[in-house]
């Protein structure tokens, strides 16, 4: 999965609570439906989108289906703001080195 497909996943308020949800720990979908106020039809579709962006697993209990967070799914997005930060980083020891210089030319 790509860093975009993890940030159009997450762009939805519904799916990011989800998320929330199944971070503490495995959930129903039953159980995750009833914490909102959307039809169940509605939380199993954004549960299936969190499914194909790689952020939830699912496993099968008899009849039911339990989901959990995928960890390693927000590992593209990750490796993308990892990028961002570094150059950030860098430019901000830059500047600060040159005010550091500065300081001491003085």
């Amino acid at each position: 999965m790509s860093a975009l497909s993890t940030i159009q996943a997450l762009s939805n308020p519904i799916r990011f609570a989800i998320l929330d949800l199944v971070s503490e720990r495995e959930m129903g979908a039953g159980e995750i439906a009833a914490r909102f106020k959307t039809t169940r039809p509605a939380v199993s579709q954004h549960l299936r989108i969190l499914r194909r962006a790689g952020l939830v697993k699912d496993r099968r209990l008899g009849a039911k289906r339990l989901y959990s967070l995928r960890r390693e799914g927000f590992e593209p997005l990750r490796a993308w703001l990892d990028c961002y930060w570094s150059r950030r980083l860098r430019r901000l020891k830059l500047a600060a080195e040159q005010v550091e210089r500065g300081k001491q030319t003085r």
